[in-house]
């Protein structure tokens, strides 16, 4: 039975112990790297002086196993998920837990997304994921995304670029071995993947800072635009990326030739076609 924790009459929002056994993690939890160190530290904490915030959680009632049994409760997290591993680490039976109604997946994954961001806690690979599954399965919008995390559009663009990097880069960002920095120089040769790979074991093998990273991989590009464009066209290509904000390819066989610009979700092709095609009707008279 859950036994009422005693709280100052102000405080709106009753907190309950609740058995641990009983709570079930947030089936939409973003997080997918727990440091196993910093949870033991935690739970030291925990031994020490308690669970000083309480988790988040809803209550379901479910139909036990069998007629005899009737109706049980069980539990499902919202918020709060370091807290229950190491309480569970600490040897508690029982944590501190604010009690909220049922909720849909959308909320749930929001409600983690948010709260993880605000302590820092998601490496980018798990923010990129969790932006598209908002994306994908709620479809919500990149800017609809960024006002629910408090960034920019554009912040939440390059995030998702993320994904697009190989799978193995992608878990070196998740684990450590690279930072969010050095994804930037690797996403610049995403269109050659040899080289890529190449500045990608250049930067483990030689522990490269950020900036070296982005000065070799500006080499390797201009080396290979120096051989494909002349320096008119080149600079045509440097000054279309910078008004439209994405990578631009001029592939040019003599006097012919044709244009690519990427993009990375319907609203960034309607942020590009906004700044290539005025929408005042006046301008095509």
């Amino acid at each position: 039975m859950d036994e009422k924790i005693n709280q100052p009459a102000k405080i709106k929002e009753s907190v309950f112990w609740i058995e641990l056994d009983k709570i079930k993690p947030n089936s939409m939890q973003p997080r997918r790297e727990f440091d196993e160190s910093a949870l033991s530290e935690l739970a030291q904490s925990i031994r020490e002086y308690g669970v000083l915030q309480p988790i988040v959680i809803t209550r379901k009632e479910i139909i036990g196993p069998d007629a005899q049994s009737g109706l049980a409760v069980e539990y499902e997290l919202l918020a709060g998920e370091r807290r229950l591993r190491a309480s569970k680490l600490a040897g508690l039976s029982q944590i501190p837990a604010i009690i909220k109604e049922a909720q849909p997946d959308k909320v749930k994954l929001e409600i983690a997304l948010i709260e993880n961001l605000q302590r820092a806690d998601l490496n980018p690979i798990e923010k990129a994921r969790a932006f598209k599954k908002l994306i994908d399965e709620f479809g919500m919008l990149q800017r609809e995304v960024a006002e629910k995390v408090g960034k920019s559009r554009e912040v939440v663009a390059n995030t998702l670029r993320l994904l697009t990097l190989p799978e193995d880069m992608q878990q070196a960002v998740a684990v450590g071995k690279i930072t969010e920095g050095h994804t930037r120089p690797l996403l610049m040769l995403s269109g050659h993947p040899e080289d890529q790979k190449q500045l990608y074991e250049n930067i483990l093998i030689n522990n490269l800072s950020v900036r070296d990273a982005e000065r070799r991989a500006r080499y390797i590009a201009q080396d290979r635009a120096r051989v494909l464009l002349d320096p008119e066209t080149r600079a045509l290509q440097e000054k279309l990326e910078n008004i439209l904000g994405t990578r631009v390819h001029i592939d040019k066989k003599g006097p012919k030739g044709k244009i690519s610009i990427e993009f990375f979700s319907e609203e960034e092709l309607k942020s590009i076609s906004e700044k290539i095609v005025p929408a005042s009707p006046s301008a095509f008279i």
